[in-house]
């Protein structure tokens, strides 16, 4: 979509078709960037992004339709390149945030310790994923058959849920977090603490900086469209 586009419908309606649900402007069926007609597995999906179209003023914002656009995303990215999404989230069995810990201040290693160790004990109940955790930055071998057996997890999914388990590996920087947002494990919150945890500390500790600021209020704007995202598709 164009972000200088002007809004040129009067009426949002979401409407059947094709075995799913579809979004009507006016009368005229929504098609994604790429071309393909938009259509959600889910009627709460179409609302969700219903209600997006609908909002629209004077312009056609895309920042402002985050699900929307997850959802367009699905269709155009995700679905002719699953294998390579899929891959992109196992790639993580390398250097996923939770398993990387500091060796000090004491106060940020407990810190850690709180939010990341539940999530990594959860992995290898949950995924059958036991990744080793290690203090510093030097890379840890993951376990034989782990990245094929992530990979394996990734493609069980559908198109929409696999862009949200992409989607939320690349901001949280770990597939553990992912995961544990896309099967409802974490919350959009809980995802969010976890994944800023050590900007998080710095700013409590060296004070406030701006520019770090702004940084971290997209990425809870971009994990609450993630978690209506999937709320829509339960």
């Amino acid at each position: 979509m164009n972000t200088n586009a002007r809004r040129f419908y009067e009426t949002v309606s979401v409407v059947e078709a094709d075995g799913g649900f579809s979004i009507a402007l006016d009368t005229r069926r929504v098609r994604t960037p790429g071309g393909a007609h938009f259509v959600a597995p889910t009627r709460a999906l179409a609302e969700a992004c219903a209600q997006e179209w609908a909002a629209q003023e004077v312009n056609i914002v895309p920042a402002a339709m985050p699900v929307t656009q997850l959802a367009f995303a699905a269709i155009d990215w995700t679905r002719p390149a699953r294998e390579e999404r899929a891959d992109f989230v196992a790639s993580y069995v390398q250097t996923d945030m939770c398993c990387y810990r500091a060796s000090a201040p004491r106060e940020l290693v407990e810190r850690q310790e709180r939010a990341w160790q539940p999530a990594v004990d959860w992995a290898q109940e949950a995924l059958g994923l036991k990744l080793p955790v290690v203090v510093g930055v030097s890379p840890a071998e993951a376990p034989p058959g782990a990245r094929a057996s992530v990979r394996d997890q990734a493609l069980a999914f559908d198109d929409f849920r696999l862009t949200a388990l992409t989607q939320a590996t690349a901001i949280s920087g770990s597939l553990i977090v992912g995961f544990a947002l896309t099967q409802g494990r974490l919350n959009a919150e809980e995802v969010y603490l976890a994944s800023v945890l050590d900007e998080l500390w710095a700013l409590e500790r060296w004070g406030d900086d701006e520019e770090a600021r702004v940084r971290l209020e997209r990425i809870r704007a971009e994990l609450d469209g993630l978690a209506r995202f999937l709320e829509a598709l339960a």
